[in-house]
């Protein structure tokens, strides 16, 4: 069975994926701390209730193992999360630098805890094949 296959290994896969794009959707929203009229995008938290409840891992859906998405791109496969409820500056920008910063740092440490749970797993996995 490859590694690939086991769900909690695809699981953190994912998560991890999931905090990368986080990171870059709150490094947008930093950048255009400035920018006129911009609301600041959060992604929606991850479901994995469906993935625990089905049979198979949870897979990305990629024509090609090679393709990577462009910096700056908005093809995400996380949907964004829109609250509408953010205040809004004379000149219409909404970005909070002291709550994008402090999103970033808690991102960075579930993304350093779910990296962890990985590496460790995978040890668990050579330890019972004896390596």
């Amino acid at each position: 069975m490859p590694v690939s296959d086991i769900p909690i290994l695809a699981m953190l896969r994912t998560r991890m994926a999931w905090h990368q794009e986080r990171q870059r959707i709150h490094a947008e929203n930093v950048a255009n701390a400035d920018t006129p009229n911009y609301k600041p995008r959060e992604l929606a938290p991850l479901d994995f209730s469906h993935a625990v409840a089905a049979s198979g891992p949870v897979t990305l859906a990629r024509t090609d193992s090679m393709h990577l998405s462009a910096p700056g791109a908005s093809g995400s496969q996380f949907a964004i999360q829109d609250h509408g409820r953010y205040q809004t500056r004379p000149a219409g920008n909404a970005v909070n630098l002291e709550d994008e910063m402090a999103k970033v740092a808690a991102s960075q440490m579930d993304y350093q805890l779910v990296t962890t749970l990985y590496s460790r797993s995978l040890g668990l996995i050579k330890t019972a094949l004896g390596k």
